[in-house]
């Protein structure tokens, strides 16, 4: 992915620090699964980064570090999806995620 990283905002925010603003942006990191693109869809996938003792692999970064958003696929599996299940509950709910190459000329470039 041509040395770019996923990452999950969490939440915007700024500080001021001797009267500088700084504009910054937690995040949680996505792992890459593997050394190279899944062979079916020519993807990559992640999965949600996590610390030794299960928490989440957070960090605080400076909102001019963030290159552009990613759009990511949940990877399904083989049981259905409960009809209770909400678009905002996906990153929660699912293991991992295809980066998809696909959704506009930009991130094609980025993730071949």
């Amino acid at each position: 992915m041509r040395g770019l990283n996923i990452a999950r905002v969490k939440c915007f925010f700024s500080f001021k620090f001797r009267w500088e603003v700084y504009p910054c942006v937690l995040i949680q990191w996505f792992d890459k699964i593997g050394d190279c693109v899944d062979e079916d869809t020519g993807m990559w996938i992640v999965q949600p980064s996590v610390l030794e003792d299960g928490s989440p692999n957070l960090s605080v970064i400076h909102i001019d570090t963030v290159y552009r958003t990613a759009h990511l696929i949940p990877v399904y599996g083989p049981d259905f999806i409960p009809h209770t299940l909400k678009f905002y509950h996906s990153y929660d709910i699912f293991r991992s995620f295809y980066v998809n190459k696909y959704a506009d000329h930009h991130a094609f470039k980025i993730a071949s």
